[in-house]
């Protein structure tokens, strides 16, 4: 980390150099008190293997930014808000480098940023040691909260994260494979970054829990994302009988390992991955081999949660999604929008517009979001709070391909729309 990326704010405002310029500032705030805009800093992946999890970006901020037109109500004044977008490039160097634009330069008073640990950890990171207010989501909490060293007794104090974890994931697979008659041999397949090596974990992710619920776990050992060559592990997996495929790829790596695996006549009955097969264009890439594979769900139209910022249920934010895009609905289309519901709610409940208020405003949030229900209170970990999670299966209906919930044991609350098919 560069010099400038360890600045602390609050340091340089106590530095020589402000303190000489303060008397100006204070004359300048009180003089333009009535044009004081609220900043919101947004970071996440629009480009890159990743880009996936920015894909609706465009259409949710567009749909923000219509209703905070009129302004934002805080500490009984409204002001304008303007949120400030920018692209991690699904790479860590960059994400922290854009989070620390934003901090720095901008002048953000509120980050949010979603899109995996590859984003999601360095622009936390900045916002931790920047002391600025920090709401993310679409990570699983373990390699949000482990992978940038938090203590459980500690916590962080800045950056706070809305999603589910890995023992969520495991519950909602499980559900899924033991609906379906397989011999409980399972291969792994993980990569060598942050969520593979918390999925791959031997104490906290699916090794110790696949084992418990009486499956067993074959793991080749990490891979390099952007891999050309999975024969190794597709000869593991034949050696060992595998049946069933699990793990966390971005989608090239999932197209390499899936094609090899026909060339190279394996044939698992089930493929349950996550990350790689959320996306209706990575599955629909694959032809016909995309039918009947798995994954997690985290949000759908048939979810049963509505907006409270827009009054939207799933079905209709999805609905409106396609008619503004002519795209399908993927799932970061919930997550994204919710992530604007509770910045907006932190802000509105917030008593100053000042870091330290909007900090105690995130965490005394109690609110119902089109994700589910938002409130941090110290579990699983202090800066974390746990959405609903299930699975489901890519069928095909008619002459396409739909993502059916099959498996909702973790949360009955969720309809399933099917049962799950073993691959043909």
């Amino acid at each position: 980390m560069t010099s400038v990326n360890r600045i602390n704010r609050r340091t340089l405002i106590k530095s020589g150099a402000a303190a000489i310029a303060m008397p100006a500032l204070l004359n300048a705030n009180s003089a333009s008190a009535q044009g004081r805009v609220i900043k919101i800093g947004h970071v996440s992946p629009k480009t890159g293997p990743l880009a996936g999890f920015g894909e609706a970006d465009e259409f949710i901020l567009r749909q923000v930014r219509e209703v905070l037109a009129p302004g934002l109500q805080s500490g009984g004044r409204t002001y304008q808000v303007q949120i400030i977008s920018k692209d991690s490039q699904s790479s860590g160097s960059r994400a922290a480098e854009v989070a620390s634009e934003l901090i720095l330069s901008d002048k953000i008073d509120l980050m949010v940023t979603s899109g995996t640990p590859d984003t999601t950890n360095p622009v936390s990171d900045q916002a931790e040691v920047n002391e600025v207010p920090c709401v993310a989501t679409n990570c699983p909490w373990q390699p949000y909260f482990f992978g940038r060293k938090g203590d459980p007794a500690k916590g962080f104090n800045w950056t706070y994260l809305f999603f589910w974890g890995l023992e969520d994931v495991i519950a909602a697979f499980t559900a899924l494979w033991d609906g379906t008659p397989t011999n409980k041999v399972v291969g792994g397949l993980f990569p060598n970054d942050a969520d593979g090596n918390a999925w791959g974990d031997k104490e906290r992710g699916l090794p110790p829990a696949l084992a418990a619920a009486n499956y067993r776990l074959i793991d080749p050992g990490r891979y390099q994302q952007m891999n050309n060559d999975f024969s190794s592990q597709i000869a593991a997996f034949k050696a060992a009988g595998v049946e069933i495929v699990t793990g966390v790829m971005i989608p090239p790596d999932f197209a390499t390992f899936w094609s090899q695996a026909a060339q190279q006549g394996f044939k698992p009955k089930v493929v349950t991955i996550g990350k790689a097969l959320l996306f209706p264009s990575a599955v629909a890439a694959l032809g016909p081999r995309g039918n009947n594979l798995t994954t997690e769900i985290w949000w759908s139209p048939n979810h049963p949660f509505k907006s409270g910022l827009t009054g939207q249920s799933c079905q209709q934010l999805a609905d409106a999604y396609v008619a503004a895009t002519r795209r399908p609905w993927s799932q970061p289309i919930g997550f994204q929008h919710a992530m604007f519901e509770v910045a907006i709610d932190v802000l509105k409940r917030a008593k100053a517009v000042e870091p330290k208020a909007i900090l105690d405003s995130i965490v005394a949030t109690n609110y119902q979001s089109i994700v589910g229900p938002v409130q941090w209170t110290g579990k699983p970990v202090k800066n974390v709070t746990k959405t609903p999670l299930v699975a489901g299966q890519w069928q095909m209906k008619g002459d396409k391909l739909e993502l059916v919930i099959t498996a909702n044991r973790p949360a009955p609350n969720i309809p399933t729309g099917g049962t799950t098919q073993i691959l043909s």
